[in-house]
């Protein structure tokens, strides 16, 4: 029985990866800052908390993680753990960078240390490529982060870059693009729309405030994206990849889709608001998944509006 260790499966992507590994017989560990009073509501509702051991550990402190990993000696190691929303970055970067980048540093060092066959995989972003002029993201692009979750993001992926070239780690990232399900919290925009939606359709009068709808997104289904994760890991060699499903659509077009889904016109309901603009913002985001195809014999099967649609029937 092989043995997998979740930094961070108390999210959305660490559920639905613990669900999938529980699937493929693995005995499955995850961890959280303080395991004894972390929600794990998303294990909860895939209804799995009971099947896995869960454990504390801050991926900030080099002896915390080292305590965990030796007493786990998993096969393989999912870094999902950090700051995960670009919006909050913002308002704080120092933690936003320290998580990502720090933790990710922690659990390469521990690797090297305990000096076991660990495979690791790396939560990356699409977040780090910025702005592209439009044209489709592939591994060769280079970065231009425009956030500091996209900064932190950057920084995470050279070092998972630079341990595999000094040390021989096998350690890949899986360069991520905007992936979404009923998991999400509320405070991701994909999810604030959706419940607002619902809300609405049954009677609420409430507004649904946004900020700029022209940004275009690709957004997957985190249920498949989650088996990227795990086939990157079975490679021959480390390699990272970028994961999504090549199609690209408005904020609004996601909108229009979420209110369509309850016979309802977004316009009547949606207000701008200018206060939840970000400081610097990615206009277009577009994918070539490529190389997870021909590879990883990985594709994504739900585009946005299966998405959206499988979102607002929860």
């Amino acid at each position: 029985m092989k043995k997998a260790l979740i930094c961070g499966i108390s999210g959305q992507d660490g559920a639905y990866l613990a669900n999938l590994l529980l699937a493929k017989g693995y005995e499955v560990h995850g961890t959280s800052r303080d395991a004894q009073i972390s929600s794990f509501s998303s294990l909860d509702r895939l209804g799995i908390r009971a099947r896995t051991t869960l454990h504390s550990m801050a991926m900030n402190d080099f002896r915390s993680v080292l305590q965990v990993m030796a007493k786990v000696r998993p096969d393989e190691v999912y870094n999902l753990a950090g700051q995960s929303s670009v919006g909050l970055s913002f308002d704080q970067p120092v933690e936003t960078l320290e998580s990502i980048s720090v933790g990710t540093l922690n659990l390469l060092e521990v690797i090297r240390f305990i000096d076991c066959p660990i495979r690791l995989y790396n939560a990356g972003s699409s977040e780090c490529f910025g702005n592209t002029n439009g044209e489709p993201a592939d591994e060769n692009v280079p970065f231009r982060p425009r956030s500091p979750y996209a900064v932190a993001k950057a920084t995470a992926f050279w070092e998972i870059a630079n341990y595999r070239e000094s040390y021989n780690l096998f350690a890949c990232t899986g360069i991520l693009f905007n992936h979404e399900s009923p998991l999400r919290p509320e405070r991701f925009v994909t999810q604030k729309i959706i419940q607002a939606a619902r809300r609405i359709a049954e009677g609420n009068k409430e507004k649904l405030h946004l900020g700029n709808i022209s940004i275009a997104r690709d957004w997957g289904w985190a249920p498949e994206y989650v088996d990227a994760m795990w086939r990157i890991l079975q490679q021959d060699k480390p390699e990272d990849f970028v994961v999504a499903t090549g199609e690209t659509n408005t904020l609004e077009e996601f909108v229009a889709e979420a209110f369509k889904c309850h016979g309802l016109d977004w316009r009547d309901h949606v207000v701008t608001d200018p206060s939840l603009l970000r400081p610097s913002e990615i206009m277009v985001s577009r994918a070539n998944p490529a190389k997870a195809k021909q590879r990883l014999g990985w594709t994504a099967q739900n585009r946005m509006r299966d998405v959206v649609r499988m979102m607002a029937q929860v």
